[in-house]
């Protein structure tokens, strides 16, 4: 591992220090790319308007036409945090703008696979719908929108996902990465995408005069859902998405936000008003995401609907415990499939520069992490594959897969297919995440078309973890206030937590729980706790350490310790 300290531009740092932002913090910003303050402003005012969304207005005419005439509309959603909570959102700010028959299908995950297909489409016509309307998904459905155009039904898609090279033929399509869009956050989740579609809606509807703007639905209710779907989707934090979830992440804080997210909080024994990015991304997130992936995603997304604390216990209750038996079965699958990986290689030897694994007796829905957690330690992208539980799909495999910096993986997909045609069935994605149907006669085929591609795409430099970091910490910041402070912040992919580096004393090491090194540390002469989650090999007597910083509490004080990301030796 190279540990290697970000730049921090000293100017940008100087007058963030001038404007009164802390000193530590002024460095981290500094180092993130942000020069200006006014970067950090996250008021409401500061999002960037609707109006450069491509689609979005035409989409606001076909929604305010459609509630004018009392049309039935019927949302169809993706079943991962993102599609649940951009369903919720859609369903909730519909409902609020005046939309009065509004419902929600949620595809299975096994039986009908990603996206809007045409048996889909079909299942929303059989309900009565006079408009379909998709979140997280649609940009790839050609056959599934001809179908449902076919059946009479509006069609609006609403997604952030990558177009491929034929669009969908739907009535409008909004989305940030489709050709011609000029909205500046190509980044912006699903949910994101559909709560603009919905201030464009308001605006709509005001400028028709049902409504002005002191009687106009308040949307940023909706905030606290837009924050838990944008985190929990691991998307880049761009200013513009830092601005929705540090507006969502206030509301949380002052326990403005719908029941289910106050139930989940308690299910997952955090406390909401000290949320962070991390309660989103670690714990609210995952149980969400177990319904999809073990169950059904209607439990989610009820959760999110329900305005009932009591029905918002019971359903988090129940996420809680389906995430629960996820965990079971991802550490079972983590460690069989990580036999598999370093069967691949030779011990002592580079692991080869993309993985593959299948096993069939592996659970399609928990692929996905097991491939994260492979990427995770052997640094190599990686794909790990499922027999479908789909009826009459018992000869294909479902496989995710997650990437490292500088391997782009859906394009790498479109290339495997185009050199191996027959093994790619289907495919779809963002550049570090990824998912395809494989036919299983042909998992050797795509297994080296992967590895080909990888060879030629990756270099060593590349294949080399990199972890970058803060750089050293004064000891005048190693205080529990200075954490918190730390924590409040909005923080996530594309905008990385501090994490800081540099060499230690190690004074005792123990193993705890059998998988943690506790560390018994000297930090520029000064004694402090540690701890390395997940590691249990010795560490010398000196070394450096890529750490973050967390509070710790014994017998009711709180005290710094260090929380070890990785180490250079």
């Amino acid at each position: 591992m190279n540990i290697i300290p970000r730049d921090i531009p000293p100017r940008a740092a100087w007058q963030l220090e001038q404007a009164g932002i802390h000193p530590l913090l002024a460095r981290l910003y500094a180092a993130r790319g942000v020069s200006s303050p006014d970067e950090l402003d996250d008021a409401l005012a500061k999002l960037l308007p609707p109006g450069t969304l491509l689609g979005v207005d035409r989409a606001a005419v076909l929604l305010a036409d459609a509630i004018g005439q009392n049309k039935k509309l019927c949302v169809v959603a993706d079943y991962d945090c993102d599609g649940a909570t951009a369903c919720a959102v859609a369903v909730r700010g519909l409902r609020l703008l005046g939309a009065q028959q509004v419902d929600y299908l949620v595809p299975d995950r096994v039986v009908d696979g990603y996206g809007l297909t045409a048996p889909i489409s079909e299942r929303v016509a059989k309900t009565g719908a006079d408009m379909l309307i998709t979140v997280d998904n649609g940009i790839a459905s050609v056959d599934g929108v001809a179908r449902a155009k076919a059946l009479g039904l509006q069609v609006l898609v609403t997604d952030h996902h990558l177009p491929a090279a034929v669009l969908p033929e739907a009535d409008v399509i909004v989305n940030p990465n489709q050709p011609g869009c000029a909205f500046e956050s190509k980044s912006m989740a699903g949910v994101g995408v559909m709560f603009y579609t919905l201030l464009a809606l308001r605006s709509e509807l005001r400028a028709r005069g049902v409504f002005d703007a002191a009687t106009q639905p308040k949307l940023d209710t909706l905030l606290p859902l837009v924050a838990l779907g944008t985190v929990a989707d691991v998307v880049k934090l761009d200013a513009n998405n830092r601005r929705l979830v540090a507006q969502g992440l206030k509301r949380v804080r002052a326990l403005a936000m719908p029941a289910g997210l106050a139930s989940l909080f308690v299910a997952s024994g955090r406390k909401a008003e000290v949320a962070t990015t991390f309660d989103f991304g670690f714990a609210l997130g995952p149980r969400i995401n177990a319904a999809g992936r073990l169950s059904d995603m209607t439990l989610g997304i009820e959760c999110l609907l329900t305005d009932d604390p009591a029905r918002a216990d019971e359903l988090a209750r129940t996420l809680d415990g389906i995430n629960r038996e996820r965990r079971e079965i991802e550490g079972d699958m983590r460690e069989q499939a990580l036999m598999i990986a370093e069967s691949l290689f030779d011990e002592g030897d580079e692991p080869p520069p993309a993985i593959c694994v299948f096993d069939p007796d592996f659970h399609e829905g928990v692929v996905g992490i097991v491939a994260s957690r492979i990427k995770d330690k052997l640094h190599r992208p990686t794909f790990v594959f499922a027999p479908s539980s789909a009826p009459g799909k018992e000869h294909e495999l479902k496989g995710s897969g997650r990437s490292i910096p500088g391997f782009h993986l859906r394009d790498a997909l479109d290339l495997v297919a185009k050199r191996y045609p027959q093994a790619i069935l289907r495919f779809g994605g963002h550049a570090m995440a990824a998912g395809c149907t494989v036919a299983e006669e042909f998992f050797d085929d795509f297994e080296n078309g992967l590895n080909e591609v990888a060879q030629e795409w990756l270099d060593a430099a590349t294949l080399t973890r990199r972890l970058e970091t803060d750089g050293p910490l004064n000891p005048e910041y190693r205080r529990v206030d200075l954490v918190d402070a730390l924590h409040k912040e909005v923080w996530g992919q594309g905008f990385a937590a501090p994490t800081f580096s540099e060499e230690v004393e190690v004074v005792s090491q123990r193993l705890v729980g059998e998988k943690h090194l506790a560390l018994k540390l000297k930090h520029q002469g000064q004694p402090v706790d540690g701890i390395w989650f997940g590691h249990t090999e010795p560490l010398p007597a000196r070394v450096t350490l890529a750490f973050r910083l967390d509070a710790d509490e014994w017998q009711g004080v709180r005290r710094v310790r260090f929380l070890v990301e990785g180490a250079e030796i």
